[in-house]
């Protein structure tokens, strides 16, 4: 135990955001730089060094955080890093983008508040990045086994590395013209800065790891001239089948899905654009969805200059405290404010939208919703709540409904598809055809960032099995939420 005392003696603290108005003027992270470092040490000393360390189960990676909490408590940050990479890829990204279930599973959350190990993790892989303890790992020898990886977001980079790493020749194909998938433009600037990403796929490329960027498998290069190409294949694409909303009104203009708007806000970030050609200045925005995709329209909306923002959601508004029916150490359903929450607008819980009206040349004006409650298993409209809002730019940030299947990859490869519309794998991440593995939100579905990079370091090491007969790639040892089956 870093100090047996910590968790008695330190209170919880958090790093200090920037004032609002000053974050609200750019697009930088919303945290003060180098805010961590006076506090981090004694935070990480309230870590227990549990004999049964449940925040390993809440981690979908097992990482061994009472392992790192230590060394960061002594400061020993080449030490921290190390065990920090032994079983996570890019804790810089899950340590400013996960929602940390490991905190909702920690010991010291029972009765106190919890560990700030999301906190802890991004302050040891920042230190290790500027003292040069993040360095590429290529392989010894090349194994002469060719892997394509389709998609470069969280789960593909992380297969793809660890294959890499492994000797074997890696190409990763992303349909957009930069590397990142949803890091690079789902996730807003103000939340991670893209230089994280920039860096990590040049520590890739030294390593070996080739990128083939603005190309569509299934389109550009047919699946089975890729299968032929290659000894195996690892599908990475994501859950980017976006849920719709069909009511009255849908086709006006102004309406757009939140994966249609958000990446115009990054692609000005990276100077593809002066101004994005959807934006919401000077506009009445309105974000259906109250997850954090809707939370990332609602910061970028306020970075744009919006007159107003509203972010509607159709469940109730969820308690502050931990629910009874969501026990430790479950993660629970509470209710958050997000940096972009802090920023202004509107939150209303409890409503379903009925229509959209527009003007003389189509384009969105208002929005009619209803107040809602759920009963014997569905959503029942309360009369008489029914009002109007003004509307001139609609997000719908809804969640996705499976992976893409209109690219014709899926028939291409006669992959299967499970009842959810994503692809169909067994317990070793390997699909209905030899050789072709999913990982990611492409099989599991729409899920979180640490479960991205977990299944890609899983499917990995099942990769270099099929390959090999044999892995030494490290591969959480955990059961998953819910069955693989094909």
């Amino acid at each position: 135990m870093a100090d047996p005392k910590g968790f008695l003696t330190t209170p919880r603290q958090l790093c200090d955001r920037r004032p609002v108005e000053e974050r609200k003027q750019d697009w930088n992270e919303v945290y003060i730089p180098g805010g961590l470092l006076p506090i981090i040490s004694k935070q990480a000393g309230r870590c227990m060094d549990c004999g049964i360390p449940f925040c390993h189960n809440g981690c979908p990676l097992g990482n061994l955080i009472p392992e790192w909490n230590d060394y960061a408590y002594r400061e020993d940050w080449t030490a921290a890093s190390e065990r920090l990479h032994a079983t996570n890829n890019f804790p810089e990204f899950t340590g400013r983008l996960c929602p940390a279930p490991c905190e909702s599973a920690c010991v010291l959350g029972i009765n106190q508040d919890a560990v700030t190990i999301k906190n802890v993790e991004v302050t040891i892989i920042d230190k290790a990045w500027d003292s040069g303890d993040v360095t590429p790992q290529p392989p010894e020898r090349l194994s002469g086994k060719t892997v394509a990886v389709i998609g470069s977001g969280p789960a593909g980079l992380a297969a793809a590395q660890q294959l890499t790493r492994a000797g074997h020749t890696v190409a990763v194909y992303e349909r957009a013209d930069r590397i990142g998938g949803l890091l690079r433009y789902g996730i807003p600037e103000f939340k991670m800065e893209k230089r994280h990403i920039n860096r990590r796929i040049e520590q890739m490329r030294a390593e070996g790891t080739k990128f083939r960027t603005g190309v569509q498998i299934g389109t550009d290069l047919l699946g089975d001239k890729l299968k032929k190409r290659y000894d195996a294949v690892v599908i990475a694409a994501g859950a980017t089948q976006a849920r719709d909303l069909p009511v009255p009104g849908r086709e006006l203009g102004g309406i757009h899905q939140a994966m249609e708007y958000l990446p115009l806000a990054n692609k000005v970030q990276e100077g593809d654009f002066v101004a994005p050609p959807i934006t919401a200045a000077g506009k009445h925005v309105v974000v259906i969805g109250g997850g954090d995709t809707g939370a990332d329209c609602v910061g970028t909306a306020h970075r744009q200059g919006a007159a107003s923002v509203t972010q509607l959601e159709i469940m109730p508004r969820p308690t502050e405290d931990r629910p009874d029916n969501q026990p430790w150490p479950t993660m629970p359903m509470t209710y958050k404010v997000t940096s972009a929450h802090e920023e202004g607008g509107e939150r209303v819980y409890a409503v379903n939208t009925m229509k959209f009206e527009g003007d003389e040349d189509g384009n969105v004006q208002s929005l009619h919703l209803v107040e809602v409650a759920f009963q014997d298993g569905k959503f029942v409209q309360q009369p008489g709540t029914e009002r109007t809002i003004p509307a001139q730019l609609v997000t719908l940030a809804m969640g996705f409904t499976g992976t893409d299947q209109k690219n014709g990859l899926i028939d291409q490869l006669g992959l299967a598809l499970d009842a959810r519309g994503n692809i169909a794998r067994d317990q070793q991440y390997a699909t209905n055809v030899n050789g072709v593995f999913v990982a990611g939100d492409a099989g599991r579905g729409q899920s979180l960032i640490v479960w991205a990079i977990a299944e890609g370091r899983s499917a990995a090491s099942a990769v270099d099995r099929f390959l090999t007969g044999h892995s030494t790639l490290h591969a959480p040892v955990r059961p998953t939420d819910r069955p693989l089956t094909v």
